[in-house]
């Protein structure tokens, strides 16, 4: 963990999969992750180490199901028979209430790590278990009972801890670390922008429904002084275009109108259109 936290206070948090593998321990070879299983359990060690979620590309099937549960847990399925012993491994870090690491699959090889996470419960009629974010987490029920203002927290800090980073993460990598509007590629000043917003039913977070956007421009998207449309042209609000101000105005906004969005390379990663549609007829309502 000691390791993780320099590596991303260095300001490249994701990490790839060959450097887990080769990851070294007071000398000696300790891998993070198991070369061919989800849950990696070390021969000297009782319980499990690390667990990890495969990346799958938006619309394609996860091979396993892992999710929030009614009580705003997360879930982490076990990896086929329950008493396989890496699963038998989570019971064991369960009961020791000792913490693990989660790698997050962000792009093919590419993991976001969160830590420390621990297992709160074991769940084996449904070949899973339940797993923290945050210590504060761990003294929630999780018999289904849990109060629906616990209920909410939790759902908030999966959001916040869990489900946003990753989609950062995976669209900022689908643009290859570029704003699509301005091609600055400085990462620690861009943010994954959403199409349609979270907070409403179709504010997915896909890749699809993002644009790796630097700050300037994601604030100016979703205040609404620039919009995009359905074709990925840049529009700028008309009585910004007729203000005069300093360089940043004139250079970083101003110039922007009639651009186009600087796309991925990968088809599938490109922003749907319905989508931009939907939030272009907003900044059109406005203008």
């Amino acid at each position: 963990m000691a390791w993780l936290r320099e590596r991303s206070a260095r300001g490249e948090p994701v990490v790839r999969r060959d450097e887990l593998l080769a990851f070294q321990f007071e000398g000696r070879p300790l891998p993070l992750v198991d070369s061919r299983l989800g849950i990696r359990k070390p021969k000297m060690l009782d319980a499990a180490l690390s667990i990890l979620t495969t990346y799958t590309r938006d619309g394609a099937p996860a091979p396993y199901d892992d999710a929030v549960g009614d009580d705003g847990l997360l879930r982490y399925k076990f990896q086929g028979n329950p008493r396989h012993y890496t699963n038998v491994s989570l019971q064991v870090a369960a009961d020791r209430g000792v913490p693990l690491l989660w790698f997050f699959g962000v792009g093919e090889g590419l993991y976001l790590p969160f830590f420390p996470v621990w297992i709160v419960a074991v769940e084996p009629e449904r070949s899973q278990v339940a797993v923290a974010l945050e210590d504060a987490q761990r003294h929630l029920r999780v018999d289904g009972v849990t109060s629906e203002i616990e209920r909410r927290y939790s759902l908030r800090i999966a959001k916040q801890r869990l489900h946003q980073p990753v989609f950062r993460q995976r669209v900022i990598h689908a643009y290859e670390s570029c704003c699509a509007m301005c091609r600055l590629r400085h990462t620690a000043l861009l943010d994954a922008a959403h199409i349609v917003p979270d907070r409403e039913a179709r504010g997915v977070p896909a890749v699809s429904n993002g644009v790796s956007l630097c700050k300037i421009h994601h604030a100016a998207y979703d205040e609404n002084i620039l919009g995009v449309r359905p074709d990925g042209i840049i529009e700028v609000r008309s009585d910004i275009l007729q203000e005069i101000d300093g360089p940043m105005l004139k250079h970083g906004l101003q110039a922007m109108h009639q651009h186009k969005l600087a796309l991925p390379r990968r088809r599938s990663d490109h922003p749907d259109p319905l989508l931009l549609e939907e939030r272009y007829e907003k900044f059109r309502a406005l203008v």
